[in-house]
């Protein structure tokens, strides 16, 4: 099973090389068919530039710049539908999500789950000097969310998460522009039916460069996607759910 990880960057200059070498490292280790995918968010420092001389070196690594608008969720779209794997990871460039985990992510996939979330916040995990408000609103979202799904995950809003093909499959079309992409991937995966496991993950805030995140611009995004998801799950009488396997007899 090929894993395809996908990694947007805008001006992680700082820390997208040790990113993505270690990744390339971990999964070479392990024995795993891979590519890395770095999608330049309309960067305008040396990204590119640091992903274009790793690509030279190992054929693996791929520089796929975004061409439409600026924004997260473009980005991680853009990732997807440039890769070739049989299952894709989401990974952010600034190096707080652990390889160790990505490969974690995909033995949990060999056992046959559509989808794999992490959780920061269950028994196993740990977080390094996550910024105290960051951690409160965090919480709270999430809280909310679970509460409106009725769903025992408590780390939805997470970017670092891995998915089966046939899963990316369900979930079309993915409509997120920005960070909000976040919550439809794996929120559309349960609404629609797909098999996930959760596993505790660890997270550490970058050493370099500033979190893209503006909480003030994207709280009416996520809460636009969370609706439109409720909506779905209650109101469309399972159009978009994963349909059974047919079983064909033969006499």
């Amino acid at each position: 099973m090929k894993l395809s990880v996908v990694i947007p960057a805008r001006d992680e200059e700082g820390s997208i090389a040790a990113t993505v070498l270690e990744i390339a490292a971990t999964l070479a280790r392990e024995a795993i068919p891979f590519e890395i995918v770095v999608v330049d968010d309309h960067s305008g420092d040396a990204t590119a530039a640091c992903v274009r001389a790793l690509s030279l070196q190992d054929g693996r690594i791929r520089l796929a710049p975004n061409p439409g608008r600026p924004g997260f969720g473009m980005a991680v779209r853009t990732g997807i539908e440039q890769s070739s794997g049989d299952a894709v990871a989401v990974m952010m460039g600034d190096g707080s999500d652990s390889p160790a985990d990505l490969i974690a992510y995909y033995r949990k996939l060999q056992e046959g789950y559509e989808c794999v979330f992490g959780s920061r916040f269950i028994r196993g995990s740990r977080i390094v000097d996550y910024p105290a408000h960051k951690l409160a609103l965090n919480r709270l979202a999430n809280w909310f969310i679970k509460v409106l799904f009725r769903i025992p995950y408590n780390d939805v809003t997470n970017a670092f998460k891995c998915y089966r093909r046939e899963a990316i499959q369900l979930m079309q079309p993915l409509i997120s522009h920005q960070f909000n992409l976040t919550v439809e991937l794996p929120l559309k995966a349960i609404v629609r039916g797909a098999t996930y496991a959760v596993i505790p993950i660890s997270w550490t805030n970058r050493k370099t460069g500033i979190s893209k995140l503006k909480i003030k611009e994207m709280g009416s995004r996520y809460l636009f996607i969370v609706l439109y998801l409720f909506l779905e799950k209650h109101l469309a009488r399972g159009d978009y759910k994963k349909q059974p396997a047919k079983v064909s007899e033969h006499v």
